[in-house]
């Protein structure tokens, strides 16, 4: 088979280059919304004996910590680019970076779906979560203010698990104060944050 480049085909990089992730660090140096955007996939264990799976969609903003969340009953390239739209459509500002891990849902499917987009889509190195460090530790908070709430509880179809989720995402970003935040829910961030660019 001949390069794929001979095609007029891209293949998706893996793993994003170096001096790439020098840029994205100084993006992220820069500490507005929109300008970072991490994203993963968490895998939720089957609730109350169903044995349905599910898979959680995280997307969390490097700056401000507001999250978006989403639940598929699959996880490939089609939910991840449904996700996405979702996640576009629901936060209040511009996303200027996308960040991913390497996963098969995240390959070159949803990669030129980001850039048609306009958005520039980073991939960390491979085997490297702490560089997706700020959405891996709210899933950490998610199995331990969330998820073990749950316990019991039978959900049976992504639609009412949404509506759960949807409940909590509303409290983690407007009522739960964030240590990393030093006492400010992801809102009021938000709120400072655009205050402070509207200045002259």
């Amino acid at each position: 088979m001949g390069d794929p480049g001979s095609f007029g085909i891209e293949p998706a990089p893996k793993f994003v280059a170096a001096q790439d992730l020098r840029e994205a660090r100084e993006t992220l140096q820069k500490q507005q919304p929109g300008h970072a955007v991490q994203v993963d996939v968490k895998f939720i264990t089957p609730i109350g004996g169903t044995g349905k799976r599910f898979y959680q969609f995280t997307a969390i903003d490097d700056c401000t910590r507001l999250r978006v969340l989403r639940v598929y009953p699959r996880c490939n390239q089609k939910t991840a680019i449904q996700f996405l739209d979702y996640l576009l459509a629901k936060l209040p500002f511009q996303v200027e970076v996308i960040q991913t891990d390497n996963g098969a849902e995240f390959q070159s499917q949803i990669h030129y779906h980001v850039l048609d987009r306009g958005i520039r889509h980073v991939y960390i190195e491979p085997a490297t979560p702490r560089l997706n460090g700020k959405v891996e530790r709210s899933h950490r908070i998610d199995n331990e203010e969330f998820h073990r709430m749950l316990d019991g509880v039978v959900i049976d179809n992504a639609r009412l698990f949404n509506d759960k989720l949807q409940e909590w995402e509303d409290f983690y970003n407007f009522n739960r104060p964030h240590g990393g935040l030093d006492g400010q829910t992801p809102n009021e961030r938000l709120k400072q944050k655009t205050r402070t660019r509207r200045k002259p």
